[in-house]
């Protein structure tokens, strides 16, 4: 029986545009009527961004930052809290700079970018400049070492290849990183822009582990799980979950894990679809 549905937000409830299709919006709001299903929302954005989104799911658990956060959003509470240390973060800077890199990182309520904004940082400035504070600073390691600040995310980004620099950081630190490609269909239609960018985490944590901790504290297991996603940061929970599911036209990676890919995209309520497929609603 599943228990818990985890829903990605990008791409599996939220389209390119920033839009949510109310078929959608119809099958949360009867989910969340349904007592016996909790629905946590389980993205890679920080809570900050994300705060008045979750207010429209009424959703009743977040993971943030790709595992770094998790939220009981009815009471408040702190589930869990993953960082990145101060040393960790000066490496991945060092890298950044030496090879002429974009780079930004995340605390608890603010965006902090290194000279200007770019790629991912620009779109979430035009997205949730109302959500949140964003910061410009000449040097990320000046403002870290001045500053007593936690460390969610650190995001470096660039036009070109990154498979090197990701490499250049894993040699020297223990850190997870997932690295994203925004080309072609897959374009970045905010800001009309391809790039890739690197999203750093702490070691171990991953949208799954963060999973595995809220199924703790909820007393479930996999297998009363439901998982929906559809980039690579979601493959981990898709293939363990009871049922994974991929939106209709996600990455290769992600349909060939699922159990079940939605016939319809995320703009015509692929994430509708999979809820009334598999919940008794």
């Amino acid at each position: 029986m599943i228990k818990l549905l985890a829903s990605d937000l990008d791409g599996t409830i939220i389209d390119s545009n920033n839009k949510i299709n109310s078929y959608d919006l119809e099958a949360i709001d009867k989910l969340n009527s349904k007592s016996t299903v909790e629905f946590a929302v389980c993205t890679g954005k920080t809570y900050s961004m994300t705060k008045d989104i979750c207010k429209k799911l009424n959703a009743k658990y977040g993971v943030f930052g790709n595992g770094t956060q998790i939220l009981n959003l009815k009471t408040g509470e702190e589930i869990a809290r993953n960082t990145i240390s101060k040393n960790q973060a000066y490496t991945c800077i060092d890298i950044a700079n030496e090879n002429n890199l974009h780079i930004h990182i995340y605390t608890e309520d603010k965006l902090i970018v290194q000279e200007n904004f770019k790629y991912m940082a620009f779109r979430n400035f035009m997205l949730y400049r109302n959500n949140m504070e964003f910061e410009i600073v000449d040097s990320l390691k000046e403002y870290i070492e001045n500053n007593n600040i936690s460390i969610f995310k650190l995001v470096i980004s660039s036009k070109n290849n990154l498979e090197n620099i990701k490499e250049k950081i894993l040699a020297s630190e223990k850190l997870e990183i997932v690295h994203f490609k925004k080309y072609n269909q897959y374009i970045d239609k905010i800001i009309n822009e391809e790039y890739e960018y690197l999203d750093i985490v702490p070691k171990n944590i991953t949208k799954y582990t963060a999973l595995k901790q809220l199924e703790n504290y909820l007393k479930l297991n996999d297998s009363n799980m439901m998982t929906i996603g559809d980039n690579v940061n979601d493959i981990e929970m898709i293939e363990n979950a009871g049922i994974g599911v991929a939106i209709g036209g996600s990455c290769s990676d992600v349909v060939n894990k699922a159990s079940y890919v939605t016939k319809n995209n995320v703009e015509n309520g692929g994430f509708a679809e999979a809820v009334f497929k598999f919940i008794k609603i």
